[in-house]
């Protein structure tokens, strides 16, 4: 073997596909040929199935019709949310002085029971609740300012052979 599946022999492989059904009285180049067109005709119908399939993906209209049922679900769950919010604010709306009233009778019971304390009006929260707020808050400013710094490099030319300052990456 010559490492292509024949023999160093050329008339032995041509002996074994004259044999075959398909190829019988082709010489080596029209089979060579008719194998190529074969593949590449395979090969444009798996092309046009892809694009075909890529259009159907993409297209907005097919996805909706496909997906009805979803979509309806959805809409009437947003329906029934936002209709939950509007009627909610509305209850607020309606009942918000009673709520005042309610909150002013509690700040004058607590400011007559400490008076030591009637300055303070934010609510005594447990301390790893603030210690979490605190953490989430320093997070959210460190990684601000890292975003902010990273655009304004993007953004801005550094001047030629300018150094960066020491200690800022």
């Amino acid at each position: 073997m010559n490492g292509n599946g024949r023999d160093g022999n050329g008339a032995v492989g041509i002996e074994r596909h004259a044999d075959h059904h398909i190829t019988r009285g082709m010489d080596d180049r029209k089979q060579v040929e008719q194998t190529a067109d074969r593949i590449r005709d395979e090969l444009m119908l798996t092309l046009e199935e892809l694009d075909r399939r890529r259009e159907r993906a993409l297209s907005v209209r097919y996805q909706a019709g496909q997906h009805k049922d979803a979509l309806i679900a959805a809409g009437a769950i947003a329906a029934v949310v936002v209709g939950a919010g509007v009627g909610y604010a509305i209850y607020r709306a309606r009942h918000q002085g009673e709520r005042l009233r309610r909150q002013r009778r509690s700040a004058l019971k607590r400011a007559w029971a400490h008076p030591e304390s009637v300055a303070y009006a934010a609510k005594q929260r447990p301390l790893g609740v603030e210690l979490g707020r605190k953490l989430v808050l320093i997070f959210a400013t460190t990684l601000a300012s890292r975003i902010a710094r990273n655009s304004v490099r993007a953004l801005v030319p550094a001047r030629q052979g300018e150094k960066p300052a020491e200690g800022v990456q």
